[in-house]
């Protein structure tokens, strides 16, 4: 018998051999319209396939992200269903689920989808949805699926079956839609109540750019009208949060056609911004006994050979660079971590001189295709805040924890409170995507899974999202708007330290090899700007802004009261500056309040006579009047607080 434990705490026993949609089928219809998919042990059961196992039975609702996956990877099922009817003769390359939404990349010849057409594609999805089509899970063989798609005419599919193995392919059938598909989905497609067609967008076949350009159909469907609703609001807000638009109005970062496409121009207040952070994490990375070090922005082709970039990743490399007379290749750097290794190796070194923490604002380079370029999410050249240490095997552990307190403590500073850890694993079924050995990988997962239990951790394990040379843990991070990012990364690693030959004499006189853990609690500046610039929507803590303070003179008579006023903030680090223009005050106020300052200090005869300012916080209004050592004591304890 299989026992199986429902979300309301319900048990009920069933048959081997049921299957999903048996047991949907026998519980109530508001019970049954909660559960979107079974998972049985680590799998995703599919409804029509029969359960022949009795351990760890789970249902997963709309609360569980592998719900929403299978729901909308099922979505995409709907979506081509759709589509097929609509066009006929489309030719269909991969529709996944992504972590909003779905997407299916198409071909449909001279045939253009515009947002004309969003309605009626959304109309039939849902018609199609109404009619509770199951989806049916078939097992077929190679040839046979060859003889389908060949038939069909699809090339697309026929190029996919290519690399698949006989005996592990399978089919889904949905309604009028055959799809070659590994699942799993929903039990029927009767959950599906809310649908809109997000966007269009050219997409080259399999991301290659010598490929044909396909049409990338995004979309996201709810089991909820009211949850479609919330949903638009929330992208409605990030449309005015953009970091994009932010940032060009904050006067911060630049692109330029002619320096090229992904290669960001930070400007003076976007540099300042950046500095600020830099300086932020020295401090606590000096606290932690870390070392500043710098390495070219190039190395020679043999040092990412050596440690397996070129490999991995050299296709996502800038083309090397050669030596018109030595003939040497170069390349510009993708990592840090090889450049950092040959720094350890610059001498020979004792276990007394363990942990060694190496830290660099490295820029690294990487060819992204231009389609994939997204203001500073997305570029060809970053700055990582990077650093690796050298342990001992017996000190991993505790320097690990250090690592992931320097991060906790960024993310208090910078109120992103909402977080979850993801530890990393490598996928047992492609091993050859890592390098290194059995036991390395043991060790390196072990230990980082002890680590993140013994610091107390909200965290899940996501299998093949490791490094190729170690597991790693990532922080997920839920931005004001709910949205997920991942922010920070802590890696153990045993396979460099064996590539580079690194080595320390123990007390035993022998030689023994370090472990290398790489650490990037933002990830990148660039990447972590724009996504703190849409979490505060542009209003930085009073700390990082750019301009504190915003000094409004009611008229030229009172400029020069105004630069003792300045001079004054300026003896208290507070930045401020004048704005001197012959505008009307109230247009000073509104211009301020658009540019996110975080205070004004107002002047006229009064606040001169008087020696005060009169305060306005941004989007508080009037603080009243205050003496200015009083005002300036203020900021400075509100800077304090932020960064306690």
């Amino acid at each position: 018998m299989i026992k199986i434990t429902f979300p309301d705490n319900r048990v009920s026993e069933y048959n081997q051999g049921v299957t999903g949609l048996d047991i949907a089928n026998s519980i109530s219809n508001s019970l049954a319209r909660n559960v979107l998919a079974i998972k049985v042990n680590d799998e995703i059961w599919d409804a029509t396939r029969p359960i022949n196992k009795d351990s760890n039975i789970k249902l997963l609702t709309w609360d569980d992200d592998e719900g929403k996956a299978t729901f909308w990877h099922s979505s995409a099922h709907v979506l081509a269903e759709a589509i097929e009817f609509l066009y006929p003769g489309t030719k269909f390359g991969i529709g996944p689920n992504i972590e909003n939404g779905f997407y299916y990349d198409i071909d449909t010849g001279d045939r253009v989808i515009s947002s004309d057409d969003f309605k009626k594609i959304e109309d039939k999805m849902l018609e199609i949805a109404r009619k509770k089509t199951i989806f049916v899970r078939k097992e077929i063989s190679k040839t046979d699926a060859i003889k389908y798609f060949t038939d069909k005419g699809d090339e697309y599919k026929l190029e996919m079956l290519q690399e698949l193995e006989d005996g592990k392919i399978t089919f889904y059938y949905s309604g009028n839609f055959v799809d070659l598909c590994r699942g799993p989905h929903l039990p029927d497609t009767s959950n599906i109540k809310a649908v809109k067609i997000l966007n269009v967008a050219g997409a080259y076949w399999r991301g290659n750019e010598n490929n044909k350009q396909m049409v990338r159909i995004y979309g996201i469907t709810f089991p909820k009208q009211k949850e479609l609703t919330e949903y638009l609001e929330i992208l409605e807000e990030a449309k005015k949060r953009d970091h994009r638009k932010l940032g060009k109005e904050l006067d911060l970062f630049a692109f330029s056609q002619k320096v090229g496409m992904g290669l960001p121009l930070w400007l003076p207040k976007g540099t300042e911004l950046r500095e600020r952070l830099e300086q932020f994490l020295r401090r606590v990375q000096k606290k932690y006994g870390y070392l500043p070090v710098i390495t070219p922005h190039i190395g020679n082709k043999d040092l990412y050979v050596t440690s397996g970039h070129y490999e991995k990743y050299g296709e996502d490399s800038f083309q090397p660079i050669k030596t018109p007379l030595e003939g040497e290749e170069f390349l510009l750097k993708p990592m840090n971590c090889p450049h950092h290794c040959e720094i350890y190796n610059n001498k020979p070194h004792s276990y007394k001189d363990l942990p060694l923490r190496y830290s660099e604002f490295g820029t690294v380079y990487r060819y992204e295709q231009s389609g994939e370029l997204h203001g500073l999410t997305r570029v060809r050249g970053f700055t990582q805040d990077d650093a690796h240490i050298f342990c001992r095997p017996d000190q991993v552990k505790e320097e690990f924890i250090k690592v992931i307190d320097i991060v906790l403590y960024i993310f208090k500073t910078l109120k992103f409170d909402n977080y979850l850890a993801q530890v990393s694993y490598r996928d047992p079924d492609n091993k050859a995507k890592y390098i290194g050995t059995e036991e390395n990988w043991e060790k390196a997962e072990k230990g980082i899974l002890e680590a993140v239990q013994e610091k107390g951790l909200k965290y899940f394990i996501k299998t093949g999202e490791a490094a190729f040379y170690g597991p790693k843990l990532d922080f997920m991070v839920k931005d004001a708007l709910g949205r997920k990012w991942q922010l920070g990364t802590i890696q153990v690693d045993y396979n460099l330290p064996e590539r580079f030959q690194l080595e320390y004499t123990g007390s035993d006189n022998q030689k023994h090899r370090p472990v290398m853990i790489h650490r990037a609690p933002f990830g990148s500046m660039e990447r972590f700007v724009a996504i703190l610039l849409e979490h505060t929507g542009g209003n930085f803590p009073l700390w990082l802004t750019s301009q504190q303070v915003v000094i409004l003179p009611i008229s030229e008579k009172f400029i020069e009261f105004a630069k003792k006023i300045k001079d004054i903030l300026n003896n208290y680090d507070i930045r401020s500056e004048i704005d001197e223009r012959n505008e009307k005050t109230g247009k000073k106020i509104r211009d301020a309040e658009i540019a996110k300052i975080p205070y004004m200090l107002i002047l006229g005869e009064k606040e001169e006579a008087e020696g005060k300012v009169s305060v306005r916080k941004h989007g508080s209004g009037d603080m009243g009047e205050f003496l200015i050592n009083d005002f300036a004591e203020l900021i400075k304890q509100e800077v304090l607080k932020e960064i306690e």
